[in-house]
């Protein structure tokens, strides 16, 4: 007779309250979703471009409608947008500020490209001037028409376009495009420009501008009356 087997030990049954948890806490797996193929993927940021293109469109009608309407100079789209940017160099005549630029560099285009009567009467000017303690610094000489445009173009983007071109002519009225004007500095230089230049034939031609001199008159002769600024 064989003995009877140990009873099983009972495990209880869990509390209602814990199964009830367990339920509320158990998440079910994510499906997987299949990748969108290359040729999908391709045309949506084909969608996405063409989005994106049409809202620079509109923004920029938007301005072109305002402008008129609101009387007031609305900014440009961003360079990124419309182009490259023009970017003078030195062979457009560009001076960066603080260089220290004379009369005698003629390997610069700034120099090199001016008339050379003025840029005699300018040396001869110079070299009368150092007896004084005076020291000539070109700021500005020849540029090219895109050179002048561009000047003119950042100078209506910072301070109006009434302000600028009282003080940066248009391409086809520059003095200096055609190599006939420079700019003068620093302030000594410029009053004894001012004083002494129509022994030279040199003068000042716009009286808003003391650094603008071009070969006006005859040397020894009186110098015309001053334009008011460069739209005159």
């Amino acid at each position: 007779m064989t003995a009877p087997s140990a009873p099983s030990p009972h495990r209880p049954a869990p509390p209602a309250a814990f199964e009830s948890a367990r339920r509320a806490t158990f998440v079910a797996p994510r499906t997987r979703r299949a990748r969108p193929s290359r040729r999908v993927r391709r045309r949506r940021l084909a969608v996405a471009a063409l989005a994106a293109t049409g809202a620079v469109a509109v923004a920029a009608g938007i301005l072109g409608v305002l402008a008129p309407v609101t009387g007031s100079s609305l900014p440009s789209l961003p360079s990124v947008l419309l182009g490259a940017a023009f970017s003078p160099s030195a062979e457009d005549g560009f001076i960066p500020d603080g260089s220290r630029v004379d009369l005698a560099d003629e390997q610069l285009p700034a120099i090199s490209r001016l008339d050379p009567q003025l840029l005699a009467a300018m040396r001869a000017a110079e070299a009368d001037a150092a007896g004084d303690g005076i020291r000539f610094e070109v700021t500005g000489g020849w540029r090219s028409p895109e050179y002048q445009q561009w000047l003119l173009d950042t100078r209506i983007a910072e301070v109006g376009e009434e302000t600028a071109r009282a003080y940066v002519a248009t391409p086809e009225q520059s003095r200096h495009v055609d190599g006939d004007a420079v700019d003068i500095g620093p302030v000594d230089a410029q009053y004894w420009l001012i004083s002494y230049g129509s022994a030279y034939g040199i003068c000042q031609t716009y009286a808003n501008e003391p650094w603008h001199f071009e070969l006006a008159t005859e040397p020894g002769q009186d110098c015309p009356d001053m334009r008011t600024d460069a739209t005159g």
